[in-house]
């Protein structure tokens, strides 16, 4: 597609501005931060270009861009200015959508909370720059209170932010980027940001321009977080969060609703970098989404927003139990089961408590439902941010007692559900380039051999070690993988359970009596649901939920032939 070149003068300066795609259509401008130029935008510029009219320019001091003539030249309502002078320049009739990261983030916000921007900005997205104003409020706030938690937000973003205090030292810092930095930047792209650089990618350019973009700190950075402005602001903001940002950590965006009413939260799973040149597609799925809404009026509270849980087996026991968990925090919670009016039930008790809920019918041990199953949840809701493979059944007898048949279903539910589960929504979520959280219910059989559980503690085993294998896989996708070990919980599993080796009046017999003994035993389906909760939370691996599970787990490490010769021993 053709780049057209133009320059717009502002305050004194020429601007070299980039345009691409049809001026006719919505026109997204795209502005960049230190110590890069317009260039960096290639990737998502040419992907937006399809549909939108798309602008970039080099900021002053920058590429093909001005200089200014001391560091004054650099002050943040400058920049402002500049931002509205493109604007003008590109699209004189209508707002524009602006774009934005890392310094480019930090100058826009000067334009998108000055008074009355609404009436030039349709949109703003933001991505690793916060307004120094709102971070300047952020920090008061903390020195003022200082708790454990504040004091720790502080030490970690001042340890992130080492290079801003390197770059207040005179002669230093230019000197330093002179001899060092320009040549080591492509090392520090490609180990710290997972940057791969390939024919044609574009790359920070690091010229003189860099040394002289020093004066964008210390023109800004003290005068602004010594006296923070009062800066909100009508425009719909997307703030995209990137979560191995090694520079700007997610907690500086705490409170941000107030200075920002229409605000809507969104995460990447890149790093600084690496969200413009390896994840442009994601985020200019992001902006051409974000852009659509504003312009339908359905940026403000969405009527499908918050975390996307999807849940096999919800209909009952540990599967609700979870449901409602998740939807008491707010959650939308997709339950499938294989009894359609129990997980219609779930998801009406989850509208309950305050979240959404939607039930379909899913027998996980068919690939082909399950593969369906995730493609219409995709369509109607969303590719989801947590899939909880619950479902499962239960069973008892010795290896040859248990026949083909009950091996077979065993199998095809414990350990085919969840591997359908994670091939299907696994894809999706490593497809979206968010991240994700994939949680398997396993066992404490899965590591407390008994012989009379051979078909049920080997499907839980291979559904522990599958989860061990996935989170390796995944996790450069930032995708975490938990394995839930739960030991005796009271939920109906135990009246659905099969034996081998019994007769229609024997099974029935049995599953009363070992229901009362799961009965009796007490512990709550509840209490595995707010594991799982936290699981995702905290990305724990494997988490052995009730005594009995964490005691196994324990001996099995310290003394695995214990456990071996307890397995011989004859259970009721």
């Amino acid at each position: 597609m053709t780049i057209r070149r133009r320059t717009v003068h502002s305050g004194g300066l020429p601007l070299a501005v980039f345009e691409e795609g049809d001026p006719a259509n919505q026109t997204v401008l795209l502005v960049h931060g230190y110590p890069d130029t317009h260039v960096v935008w290639d990737d998502i510029a040419a992907d937006l270009a399809v549909d939108h009219h798309v602008v970039r320019y080099d900021v002053r001091g920058a590429g093909e861009s001005g200089v200014p003539a001391d560091r004054s030249g650099y002050r943040l309502e400058l920049l402002g200015a500049d931002l509205f002078a493109v604007a003008d320049a590109v699209s004189p009739d209508r707002p524009v959508h602006v774009v934005a990261h890392d310094w480019g983030s930090v100058q826009s916000w000067e334009a998108v909370t000055a008074p009355a921007a609404e009436r030039r900005i349709a949109s703003y997205t933001t991505m690793s720059g916060p307004s120094l104003d709102h971070l300047g409020f952020w920090m008061r706030e903390r020195f003022r209170r200082p708790t454990p938690r504040h004091l720790r937000q502080l030490l970690v973003q001042g340890v992130h932010s080492w290079y801003i205090t390197a770059f207040h030292l005179p002669f230093l810092a230019p000197a330093t980027w002179r001899l060092w930095l320009a040549r080591a930047w492509p090392r520090v792209l490609r180990d710290l940001e997972a940057v791969t650089p390939r024919p044609g990618h574009p790359q920070p350019t690091l010229r003189q321009d860099a040394v002289r973009g020093i004066e964008l700190y210390r023109a800004n950075m003290r005068p602004t977080l010594r006296r923070p402005r009062e800066r909100p602001t009508e425009v719909p903001v997307q703030l995209v969060t990137l979560a191995r940002d090694h520079y700007v950590s997610e907690f500086l965006s705490e409170g941000l609703e107030r200075w920002v009413p229409r605000l809507t939260r969104r995460t990447v799973n890149a790093t600084h970098w690496s969200a413009l040149l390896e994840k442009g597609p994601v985020v200019a799925d992001l902006v051409r989404d974000f852009t659509a809404r504003v312009e339908a009026g359905q940026d403000h509270a969405p009527p499908e927003s918050g975390q996307l849980v999807v849940i096999t087996g919800g209909g009952s026991g540990i599967g609700r139990a979870t449901a409602l968990a998740f939807a008491e925090q707010g959650s939308r919670v997709v339950v499938g089961d294989l009894d359609l009016a129990s997980a219609e039930r779930t998801a009406h008790l989850c509208a309950l408590v305050g979240g959404r809920g939607h039930a379909y019918p899913l027998d996980v041990s068919d690939g082909a439902a399950m593969d369906a199953f995730a493609q219409q949840v995709a369509a109607e809701h969303g590719v989801p941010d947590v899939l909880v493979n619950n479902a499962g059944i239960g069973h008892s007898g010795t290896f040859l007692q248990t026949t083909e048949k009950e091996w077979q279903r065993v199998l095809d539910v414990n350990l085919w559900g969840v591997i359908h589960g994670c091939r299907a929504f696994g894809t999706l979520m490593t497809e979206r380039g968010e991240g994700g959280h994939i949680v398997n219910l396993a066992s404490a059989a899965a590591y407390l051999p008994s012989k009379v559980l051979a078909a049920y503690a080997t499907s839980k085993a291979a559904v522990l070690m599958l989860s061990d294998c996935l989170r390796a896989e995944l996790a450069p996708a930032g995708i975490g993988v938990s394995a839930i070990c739960p030991g005796i919980v009271n939920t109906n599993i135990t009246r659905t359970s099969t034996f081998s080796g019994l007769t229609a009046d024997q099974q029935a017999a049995k599953q009363e009596k070992v229901s009362k003994m799961y009965a009796r035993r007490g512990f709550p389906p509840e209490k595995v649901a707010a594991e799982i909760v936290r699981a995702v939370r905290t990305g724990k691996a494997v988490v052995p939920v009730t005594f009995e599970a964490k005691a196994a787990r324990l001996l099995g490490r310290l003394s695995p032939g214990l456990l071996r010769r307890a397995a011989r021993l004859d259970v009721g």
